[in-house]
């Protein structure tokens, strides 16, 4: 009986059964380095958005991982370049923004007081944290290039407005029974006025209050679209001399 037990012992379970633990074993030490790889991520941007705020948009990546804690070799563990991790603090400009907007832009129903809501949500946003705009808007060392299949993450981010602004565009139209066909270019349209007057404002060191360069840019931006998302004024009976004409 007991050479029996050893022999059942010295055979093992059926392989079946150990390759099945085997990988639940890999899946969740695979599970745990996905978990902590994506930690250490967040805390890698978030280091990085710290040091935009202590060194400027010039930021370096010794800076950064000191601001982390760490080293250049352990940043570049878990970011290929610092073209990676750009995109990564993008993602989280665009995470904190987009919100923002949309809050905005759902404040009101009236169009007008819905395109003035978002030109200031945005400037105010830009104004909260000017280095890390211009860290997100005018890239350092990267030359346009982002790894494949990645493309500009600010030009993503700027589609993303884009399109947040045509949806409301859309929306005004189709209460003014108007063609939405025009809101995609006409909401694109918008964001690059708000973009191009913004880094103006900031390379000209702020000459004037955001809240004067959100009034101004909400009436050059309503100046054309009144005349497209507002119901036409019924038209006044005519007079006997129209009649007769």
């Amino acid at each position: 009986m007991k050479a029996e037990a050893v022999r059942r012992s010295s055979q093992g379970e059926p392989a079946t059964d150990l390759s099945h633990k085997i990988a639940e074993t890999r899946d969740r030490r695979d599970s745990r380095w996905d978990e902590h790889r994506r930690e250490r991520r967040e805390q890698l941007v978030q280091a990085t958005l710290a040091a935009v705020g202590k060194h400027g948009a010039g930021v370096g990546m010794e800076e950064i991982a000191a601001e982390a804690g760490t080293s250049k070799t352990v940043v570049y563990r878990h970011f290929a370049d610092r073209a990676e991790l750009y995109v990564a603090v993008c993602n989280r400009v665009a995470s904190q923004l987009l919100p923002k907007l949309r809050t905005a832009i759902e404040s009101s129903s009236r169009p007008r007081e819905m395109v003035a809501a978002a030109i200031d949500t945005y400037l105010a946003f830009i104004e909260a944290d000017p280095e890390l705009y211009r860290f997100v808007v005018h890239p350092q060392g990267q030359n346009g290039q982002f790894g494949p299949d990645k493309g500009d993450p600010m030009q993503n981010l700027s589609d993303l407005v884009g399109e947040q602004a045509a949806a409301a565009i859309s929306v005004a139209l189709h209460q003014a029974g108007g063609d939405p066909a025009a809101a995609a270019p006409w909401g694109h349209g918008v964001v690059g006025l708000v973009r191009s007057a913004a880094d103006w404002w900031l390379r000209a060191d702020r000459p004037m209050l955001r809240t004067e360069l959100a009034a101004h840019l909400t009436d050059l931006a309503w100046a054309g679209l009144s005349g497209v998302v507002t119901s036409a004024p019924p038209r006044s009976p005519a007079t006997s001399k129209e009649k007769d004409l």
